[in-house]
This record gives structure tokens, C-alpha cells and sequence, in this order.
């Protein structure tokens, strides 16, 4: 049996044995602290649908773990992911208006200068990740909100902590650093929207001015205002750094998927949907029932925690033919990468756009890179590297 508290000590380096033993032994894993681990596709698609069953709100979740009124709490229970209606569906209606069609388009060619600028610069040898990978993320949404370019450098180190504190079990100088970055972060953005207030952008293209702004149903208090501008690097950050580092290194792993795709350009969309399957960014996702539900023989109590396991789900058999094959041209690919229902990921386009330019561009500048050493990311929920170096 998984337990997350205090998992295997091979499971950070390759978690995925561990999926395939939990889907055929214990698809519904009940955990020593009374919550249950959730592995199957069928479940976690019923569960992301069901909004009358299951919640997303984690304030009971993360009263013990952050403390009540800590910089961690009132982020992580005001952000719009761990949030129910009608706060979820009010900010997350504003940022789905930001991110059209048209805006993406309009995105497009800057965030394609920015992947040839990186690759311009890349030295022969280089870390995919912090040379490369890392960067896109944090420009692309640094544009989103108009950062000015020379604020940027803590961003990432800030969202690293934040996001870090997710994890299941934390040490003292983890959430020391978690707390100390949503404070730093909170000061800075505070500053930013003074600014942007006195000097509104276009509502077209930033989505900070838009977020002041609201809509026709109103706006957004000051602390969700500020704690969903956190989140919005947050959510587009390490895991869109982690979709491009696995990407080349899934490729670099698979040659005869690598010749494919270099020999037919037009198969990128469905190798990133695959590099999404087989290694997503966000390993698991959670909710909490808002009944008492029965699920695989157990009798589940309301106010249950429940973990959801999305690295498992993608390679559930009952789904995907011969899932531990990674197989760019994989139809159909039902994968749960941005989980599902109301909650599915608002910025899945953006994502797609940004893993699908910078891995065809880096593919067609250097088709015979080699990764010569890697280094995992040290992370459970999230899927990565924490360096990737390569020959060019």
C-alpha cells in the first residue's frame, strides 16, 4: 500500500511501479490519516464532474498544515484551485476572458522571439531547464500581467516555494520559505497594482488591468486580486517548465520517436498531449466529499480528503492501450493533465502553445542534443526535473 506520508523511498525517482501496483491492488487506497488515495481514470473523471460531491475548498485541509491566518493558508484557500463557487466561478470567469482565442494569437509571436532568443543564446553545453525550459514560463506570464522585464528575477524562486509547500509532508525551513514568499510576493504585487491603477494597460492584452477591472458582475476584492495574480504564475510556471523538460527529455529517451516527429513536424500536438499522459507536470490533484459517497467497497465519510492520483489515472489500462508505451501519435488520448470538469485548467491553451513552440523550435535548431546528466525535481505532486544538462 502507497501512503503518501511517508512514500518508498525510490517513489520521487520513479513513482510509476508504484501507480501500476495501486491500480491493480488498490485503486482506492485508504491512507493511516483517514484520507484515500484515488488512482483510477474513471474515478477521477466522475470526481472532477461532481461539484455536488465532492469540493474543492481546503481551508479544513489547511488549517493544520499552514496554521489558520499564515501567509500559506490565506493564499492557498483564496487562490481560484482550491476554491468552490461562487468565488471560483466569479474569478475564474475574469480570467477566462483574458485568455481568449484572439489574446493567445496576439501571444503567439512574442512568445515564439522569446524561444528563438533563448535557443540563440544557448551555449553547447547547457541546462535545458534553467537555461532554457524555465525561462518561457516565467516570460510568457510576465507578460500576461506587464512585468516590466527587470522585476522579474524572483519571480520563479518565489513560486518554487509556494508551490513547494503542496507537498505532502514539509520540514520547518519548507514552509518557513513558502510563508516568507507569498509575503514578498503579496508586497510586490501590491506595488504593481498601485502602479497599474494609476496607469491602466489594455484590457485586451493585460490581464492584470483586466483582473482590476472585473467584469459586469463586479470585481475582485483586494486579496483575491492579489492571491489569483500569485497563482497565475504559480499554475503557469513549474508546470509548464515541467511539460518542455520532460518533453525533451521523453524525446531524447524515445530516438525513434524523436526521428518521427523531426521527420513529420505536423505530429507536435499529439507529442506534447502524450508527454502530458506519460509524465504530467501535476502528478495529483485533491478534493474533499461533500457527502458520504461510497467508492471501490469503501464507505467514505463527508469532510473526507481525498488524493487524486493523475499519474496513475494516465496509465490506467482500462483506458490506454499498452500505457506504459510512450507513442507520439497515440488516438484517442482521454489523458486527466489538466484535470477535469468546472476545475480543468484555465490556462490548458496557453500551456499547449507554450510546450508545442518551444518543442518543435528546440527540435528543429537542434535535433541531435543528448542529455548527458539529469536531476529530478525532489518533488511528489509535481513531476520534473530540476536540471536537464545536454550537449547541443
Amino acid at each position: 500500500m502507497l501512503i503518501l506520508a511517508a512514500p518508498p523511498v525510490d517513489f520521487v525517482e520513479n513513482p510509476f511501479p508504484h501507480y501500476d501496483a495501486l491500480l491493480r491492488e488498490a485503486p482506492v487506497c485508504a491512507q493511516p490519516d483517514g484520507s484515500f488515495l484515488l488512482s483510477r481514470h474513471a474515478d477521477l473523471s466522475a470526481i472532477y464532474r461532481d461539484v455536488d460531491l465532492y469540493k474543492s475548498d481546503k481551508k479544513a485541509a489547511f488549517a493544520p498544515k499552514f496554521g489558520t491566518g499564515s501567509p500559506l493558508f490565506e493564499h492557498h484557500t483564496t487562490s481560484l484551485v482550491f476554491n468552490d463557487p461562487p468565488l471560483h466561478t466569479r474569478v475564474r470567469r475574469i480570467m477566462t476572458s483574458a485568455l481568449t482565442p484572439k489574446a493567445l494569437r496576439r501571444m503567439e509571436p512574442g512568445l515564439i522571439a522569446t524561444v528563438d532568443a533563448l535557443l540563440e543564446a544557448l551555449p553547447q553545453s547547457c541546462d535545458l531547464i534553467e537555461d532554457f525550459a524555465a525561462s518561457i514560463p516565467i516570460q510568457v506570464i510576465g507578460n500576461l500581467l506587464d512585468v516590466p522585464m527587470d522585476e522579474r528575477g524572483p519571480l520563479r524562486d518565489w513560486s518554487l516555494a509556494i508551490l513547494g509547500a503542496l507537498e505532502p509532508t514539509l520540514t520547518e525551513a519548507q514552509l518557513s520559505r513558502g510563508h516568507q514568499a507569498v509575503t514578498a510576493f503579496k508586497t510586490y504585487l501590491q506595488d504593481l497594482i498601485d502602479r497599474r491603477r494609476a496607469a491602466p494597460g489594455d484590457p485586451e492584452t493585460d490581464v492584470l488591468t483586466r483582473l482590476i477591472q472585473g467584469d459586469d458582475s463586479g470585481q475582485l476584492s483586494e486579496i483575491e486580486l492579489i492571491q489569483n495574480c500569485i497563482f497565475i504564475l504559480n499554475a503557469g510556471h513549474e508546470t509548464t517548465t515541467n511539460l518542455i523538460g520532460n518533453g525533451l527529455a521523453l524525446l531524447h529517451d524515445h530516438p525513434a520517436q524523436r526521428e518521427k516527429l523531426i521527420s513529420d513536424p505536423s505530429l507536435i500536438d499529439g507529442a506534447i498531449e502524450e508527454v502530458l499522459r506519460f509524465r504530467s507536470p501535476n502528478q495529483f490533484g485533491n478534493r474533499e466529499t461533500a457527502q458520504d459517497v461510497s467508492l471501490g467497497g469503501h464507505e467514505i465519510p463527508k469532510g473526507t480528503n481525498l488524493h487524486l492520483c493523475i499519474g496513475a489515472a494516465n496509465r490506467d489500462p482500462v483506458v490506454f492501450d499498452d500505457p506504459q508505451r510512450f507513442d507520439i501519435t497515440r488516438q484517442p488520448n482521454r489523458h486527466l493533465a489538466f484535470a477535469g470538469g468546472p476545475h480543468v485548467c484555465v490556462g490548458l491553451t496557453l500551456a499547449r502553445m507554450e510546450g508545442r513552440i518551444a518543442v518543435a523550435r528546440f527540435l528543429r535548431r537542434f535535433p541531435d542534443y543528448a542529455i548527458t546528466r539529469r536531476v529530478q525535481g525532489g518533488r511528489i505532486r509535481f513531476r520534473g526535473y530540476a536540471s536537464l544538462h545536454a550537449q547541443v
